[in-house]
């Protein structure tokens, strides 16, 4: 699977490859000229290899490297070898990265530190989201927990962050653990806007009577794939029941507003259900990212 060259090309790995080393390059960039010199930390691995260079003087890029072995063995188990031989390859080069190539430090300024370091850790690492594996085995290790507790994957990143930002704020100081929290909040939000795209997607459902006329309208007037299936509506308190051909379409949202006008004006009683979604494969709707594994 690793080398079906034939059935993925070589240009998909190339893509992958180039994704990841663009987000070790503003990973290290956004810690050497932001965070370190500055004593702030992130979430994550990242975080509590920060924090441990700060204690016990071990130079980070060999923490890195130390701290993320573990759940590379562990994502090779849990999601798949592909998946643990792209992370593997992006935690070692960014050790390497960490330790040959020098920036500038930029500011001072406690809150861009906070904000713009934030931002380009968060850019590395939905980078290499994108190109197929991590840079911080944080989530590998949240998904082994979820799987035998009750617990979600966000549960167990929140609480190991809890952990960190409240030793952070024992060790260093109070004021730096809260300014490692917003840059740790900075690089969130980050990671989701590269991963999932600035275009987010809306899945539309409507129940009409006059389905096939929505369903032609939508086909030709927005130009995207409309899957209709049967269904049954029931109304009243006997519970009457009726057939109808539900139709399911996935647009922008900058479409939906045009997708609410088609149906009103074809059907303006038409029952209309929106939910947002993070990512679709195939259909008539592009595609945003790589394919992780």
């Amino acid at each position: 699977m690793i080398f079906s060259f034939r059935k993925e090309g070589v240009f998909h790995y190339l893509a992958e490859g180039g994704l990841l080393l663009l987000g070790v390059l503003s990973v290290t960039f956004g810690l050497k000229a932001f965070l370190l010199p500055n004593s702030f930390i992130d979430g994550g691995v990242i975080g509590v290899s920060l924090l441990m260079t700060d204690i016990t003087k071990v130079p980070l890029p060999v923490l890195i490297f130390l701290i993320n072995f573990p759940f590379v063995i562990l994502a090779s188990r849990q999601v798949s070898k592909e998946f643990a031989l792209k992370t593997f390859f992006a935690v070692t080069v960014l050790s390497v990265a960490l330790a040959i190539i020098q920036f500038p430090v930029l500011t001072h300024d406690k809150s861009l530190t906070a904000v713009f370091g934030g931002f380009f850790i968060g850019l590395g690492i939905g980078l290499s989201v994108r190109g197929g594996g991590v840079l911080d085995g944080t989530e590998v290790f949240s998904l082994f927990i979820s799987k035998r507790t009750s617990l979600s994957i966000g549960d167990v990143i929140l609480f190991l962050n809890i952990i960190l930002f409240s030793s952070a704020a024992l060790i260093l100081s109070i004021e730096t653990a809260l300014y490692s929290i917003l840059a740790y909040l900075s690089a969130s939000k980050t990671i989701d806007f590269v991963v999932q795209g600035i275009e987010e997607y809306t899945g539309v459902t409507i129940i009409s009577k006059h389905s096939e006329a929505i369903r032609e309208a939508i086909i030709e007037h927005l130009g995207r794939g409309v899957t209709a299936y049967k269904g049954t509506k029931g109304f009243g308190k006997h519970g009457h029941t009726q057939d109808v051909d539900i139709i399911f379409t996935v647009v922008t949202r900058l479409e939906v507003m045009k997708l609410k006008s088609i149906v009103m004006s074809i059907d303006d009683s038409a029952f209309v259900v929106q939910a947002s979604i993070n990512d679709t494969i195939g259909g008539m709707v592009k595609k945003r990212s790589l394919k992780l594994t």
